[in-house]
């Protein structure tokens, strides 16, 4: 539907829109591409190549809003600080935001710019759902445990994703309507 690289080039609200957010390469992009069975948004194995607000209209239900991630990006201080605020402008002022995809990456757990982000969509009352995503990467039941116990600890129950086997994505499909319909 659209880039947008300032609040001026958001487009009309309209549909519910469903927000991905994460680390830099935490495979956001990736997740929205397997949802929807298709390569819709860019990928890439170098951090920081989304440097906009993506807009995707999917299934003529929700928007799709892949973000630029947090942390490692080969960027100035200053872009950095521009994407902070175009994406903290998005999430407190944007009406038609209805739902947080919070992914982490398995091998990582809990990173602290991880629970900031929790925290604070916490704080605001804005409804989330956590993804551990790479779920791949990990090679053991011992591993995968781990990661899930110590992801819990936080109080949330995630969604295991992997965008090489497509685990997860019926999953996720089932929560996003759940989710929305709760009080």
């Amino acid at each position: 539907m659209a880039s947008a690289g300032s609040p001026d080039q958001f487009p009309a609200e309209g549909l519910p829109e469903i927000a991905f957010l994460g680390r830099s390469n935490v495979g956001k992009s990736s997740l929205i591409n397997a949802l929807v069975g298709r390569k819709l948004a860019f990928t890439s194995n170098t951090p920081g190549r989304t440097q906009t607000l993506n807009f995707f209209r999917v299934n003529g239900l929700y928007n799709f809003v892949d973000l630029p991630g947090y942390g490692y990006a080969e960027v100035s201080k200053d872009r950095l600080q521009e994407w902070k605020q175009l994406i903290e402008r998005y999430l407190l002022r944007r009406r038609t935001f209805v739902l947080a995809i919070l992914l982490l990456d398995a091998r990582r757990g809990w990173m602290e710019r991880d629970l900031e982000l929790k925290r604070w969509l916490e704080l605001q009352d804005r409804r989330f759902l956590v993804i551990a995503a790479k779920m791949d990467k990990l090679k053991t039941q011992s591993e995968q445990r781990r990661v899930l116990d110590s992801i819990r600890k936080e109080g949330v129950e995630p969604v295991l994703f992997s965008a090489m086997t497509g685990r997860g994505v019926r999953e996720i499909w089932q929560a996003i309507p759940k989710i929305l319909e709760s009080p």
